[in-house]
């Protein structure tokens, strides 16, 4: 009996995504939901899981954020072409506002990952060719559009590729118009809409990442059935489905037998935040994981388990960090300090410039260069509080040019630079809003100890001065206020009082906890762990 269930064959799932971090070379990524979405594939196709990846070819990626003259970000966009798509001669049609528009397929399996298909709309006499320009570069019907192709097309250029799938998973609520198509399809056949809805539902599973009430998109139901994203389906029943607006987190959650979070933390968070929905899917928390060839420095592994010098090993890496700094932006880092990482997205409640808020006990680290920091990450196009935010930065970086370093234009070769080469990982968002936070896994594989708020992975592996260490206790506050002033006197006292005794006074203790870290996180936090949950709780269940 145990032989035949461990004969059985898994499921194909096609995971829809819109954005995959493969490669620094490819524009096809943000920020963390796509840095996860190329982990998956490329863990997929090392573990020989069977999945393919749905996604889109973006003309312009994300954009290049660039610092100007007086120390303030701006965006640019640039044309950006690959010799390494496969052209698979497909092409599909969808309906965007009345029109006919061709989605070409590409395949990419360059980068040692589960085939991805992309959708591409930048073909000669096609009506809306630019919906595929930029990745989220905008909100209103353009994003519908976008999400049309994605879904809907994604769906068609599975049926003409001929690939048969057993699960459809969509990351994010972006995808929900594949189960619109999947719905369109059933009823084509012959079936009543609410026998559609049931079957759609027994093949779709969802990941829901945002913790924030207004990063969970919403449209108008008119604007849908205007752009044609609705196949058919009624005004009453999309309000049903999403509510009005129509909540693309919500419909997923209704049209999926199964939800998940990213975070044991997570779970809970989502489960409150969605308490009042009626009718939706479980949400199971399966904690997010890397890609370990990609992210860690394998011989920092090797003499973790095999009793070598990791201080030795930790030092190439740094001393690799602040040649890359300097080579970056002119400035000499002391690979003999205490160096300080620290890159994400700058979104307001990640809180990037807080080490900053007391100057009368930070200051003076930094100016005798004890403790130096190196910040990077990239604000949304349009958030001006978060280029604000990267603005502080660079004005820190100004104030204190031989301590503090700003990296502009943040990606996946500046995030591999400094989860490998910093001593201290510093997260410090406001508990509970980060919904996972896998830099800090890489950084934590790399012995890279982290520093950190209790939110996201790091209750699920944190071992108070003994793997790295907590601040903040777990505290939270709908005062901001009050959240804010508790978590700042913690971070300085266990920094003042743990943190830097422990890397000047106490070398022996650290590199037992470098150690800790690699040992505590390599399994458990890799990529194959993750992999198998979401087979056994969502796929398989």
């Amino acid at each position: 009996m145990l032989q035949n269930h461990m004969n059985k064959k898994k499921p194909t799932v096609a995971y829809f995504c819109m954005e995959y971090g493969l490669d620094e070379t490819f524009k096809s990524y943000a920020g963390g939901l796509g840095i996860l979405a190329g982990d998956y594939l490329k863990g997929a196709k090392d573990h020989e899981f069977p999945i393919v990846g749905i996604g889109i070819k973006w003309k312009q990626g994300y954009t290049d954020q660039r610092i100007d003259e007086n120390g303030k970000p701006y965006d640019a966009y640039h044309n950006y072409e690959y010799d390494f798509l496969e052209d698979t001669g497909v092409q599909v049609p969808v309906t965007i506002k009345g029109s006919e528009v061709q989605c070409k397929v590409w395949k990419v399996t360059a980068f040692g990952n589960a085939p991805l298909y992309l959708l591409d709309t930048d073909l000669p006499h096609n009506p809306e060719s630019w919906t595929t320009g930029q990745l989220y570069g905008w909100f209103g019907e353009e994003r519908i559009a976008q999400e049309i192709v994605l879904g809907i097309g994604g769906v068609r250029a599975l049926r003409k590729l001929g690939i048969a799938i057993d699960v459809y998973h969509f990351n994010e609520g972006h995808a929900l118009f594949a189960g619109f198509e999947l719905i369109r399809e059933k009823v084509a056949a012959g079936a009543t809409y609410e026998d559609a809805v049931a079957a759609t539902k027994a093949e779709t599973v969802f990941t829901t990442h945002t913790p924030v009430l207004q990063g969970n998109e919403s449209h108008p139901i008119e604007r849908i059935v205007y752009m044609g994203a609705n196949m058919d389906i009624t005004e009453e029943q999309l309000e049903e489905l999403g509510g009005s607006p129509f909540n693309m987190t919500v419909g997923a959650l209704r049209l999926s037998k199964k939800s998940n979070a990213v975070a044991a933390l997570h779970g809970e968070t989502a489960n409150k935040m969605w308490a009042h929905v009626d009718g939706k899917s479980d949400i199971v928390p399966i904690t997010n994981a890397i890609h370990m060839p990609t992210w860690v420095d394998n011989e920092m592994i090797v003499r973790a388990e095999n009793g070598g010098d990791l201080w030795e090993q930790h030092m190439k890496n740094k001393k690799d960090l602040v040649d890359f700094i300097e080579k970056k932006n002119g400035v000499r880092l002391n690979p003999e300090n205490l160096i300080i990482g620290f890159s994400r997205r700058a979104a307001p409640y990640k809180r990037s410039d807080f080490i900053f808020s007391d100057p009368k006990i930070i200051e003076p680290y930094l100016k005798s260069g004890k403790i130096q920091i190196v910040f990077s990450g990239k604000a949304h196009p349009l958030d001006d509080t978060g280029k604000g935010i990267v603005a502080n930065l660079v004005k820190m970086s100004k104030l204190y040019p031989s301590a503090v370093v700003f990296l502009q234009n943040y990606g996946m070769e500046i995030g591999a630079a400094l989860t490998r080469g910093s001593d201290i990982w510093l997260n410090n968002p406001r508990r509970p809003m980060e919904a996972s936070g896998t830099s800090g896994m890489k950084a934590a594989m790399n012995g890279v100890l982290n520093f950190s708020i209790l939110d996201g992975w790091w209750p699920e592996a944190c071992r108070h001065g003994e793997n790295g260490w907590q601040f903040g206790d777990a505290f939270e506050s709908t005062d901001e206020k009050i959240q804010d002033a508790h978590d700042l006197k913690a971070l300085y006292q266990v920094l003042e009082n743990d943190v830097v005794p422990t890397y000047y006074e106490n070398r022996e203790k650290w590199v037992s906890m470098m150690k800790n870290s690699i040992l505590d996180t390599k399994d458990y936090f890799a990529v194959k762990r993750m992999l198998e949950e979401y087979y056994s709780e969502l796929y398989e269940a």
